[in-house]
């Protein structure tokens, strides 16, 4: 379980985070959704130990994060947003310096990193340098290594950016395959329907700040089920509908270009923040 009290980030002049509070539950699947710069990066760097908080007080699994930071680490993997894996090296190398900094002994070391490879589906490519996997393998196998310690709490930050569209459903295969087996997983992306199609529930970050914290299913009932887009100059004028035939009443009445669709987390987003999630 992710607890976070009374959160508050400052970088010399600039309060990155502010007052945030925050629970997610045992098995959860939860995303932090925000534009950039609304410090969702940040949030998952105090969460992991690699920055220190301002104020306010974390905690993973009960353990406090500036208190007992060993045992809060040892709680949490991480899958940062940047590829950091040692190009030179194999996979099988770069998972067992992995396992050795979490001081696992050769033998559980070594039989997890084959259930992983299984896991991941990367069985095939033990031996294979790093710099010669494709982008979509190289995320595969940063989650297979954040995964090498048996941690309760997987945190994902951006993990399909620059993926392309095939190749991104396979990640998501993947984390919901972890989260089937019981792990925690806070997730940060800025593609919304990733977050949409994954998660149980949402967190919609602005300015430091969280807005809102429901699931999306709430969040998208709130907008209407029908939505439609008109371009209008340099921007996009929608209106939302909870019946169809209103909607098509509205654009009979309307001598003009719409586009029908079903509304989207993207919308309540839009709705509450006035940004997009980029």
């Amino acid at each position: 379980m992710i607890r976070i009290e009374h959160l508050n980030k400052t970088y010399k002049t600039v309060q990155a985070l502010k007052d945030v509070n925050l629970e997610v539950k045992q098995g959860e699947l939860f995303a932090f959704l925000g534009p950039n710069g609304a410090g969702k990066t940040t949030t998952i760097r105090i969460l992991t130990g690699l920055t220190r908080l301002s104020s306010g007080r974390v905690s993973l699994n009960g353990f406090d994060v500036g208190n007992r930071s060993i045992e809060s680490r040892r709680q949490c993997g991480l899958v940062p947003q940047s590829i950091n894996l040692d190009r030179e090296l194999s996979v099988f190398e770069n998972l067992t310096i992995h396992g050795k900094l979490f001081r696992m002994d050769r033998q559980e070391r070594n039989k997890r990193i084959d259930e992983l490879l299984d896991y991941v589906e990367m069985s095939d490519r033990k031996e294979t340098l790093v710099k010669n996997l494709s982008g979509g393998l190289k995320r595969r196998l940063m989650i297979a290594r954040a995964l090498l310690h048996s941690p309760s709490i997987l945190f994902l930050d951006e993990p399909t950016v620059g993926l392309d569209a095939a190749i991104r459903r396979k990640i998501w295969a993947l984390i919901r395959k972890i989260q089937q087996h019981g792990t925690t997983i806070f997730l940060t992306t800025h593609y919304i329907e990733e977050a949409e199609f994954l998660a149980d529930r949402v967190a919609f970050l602005d300015k430091g700040s969280i807005v809102v914290v429901d699931t999306p299913e709430a969040l998208m009932n709130q907008m209407g089920v029908w939505a439609l887009d008109r371009l209008k100059e340099d921007d996009m004028e929608t209106h939302y509908f909870n019946d169809r035939k209103e909607a098509n009443d509205y654009i009979a009445a309307h001598k003009d270009s719409f586009t029908l669709r079903r509304v989207n987390l993207e919308d309540a987003f839009l709705a509450l923040t006035g940004k997009k999630v980029k």
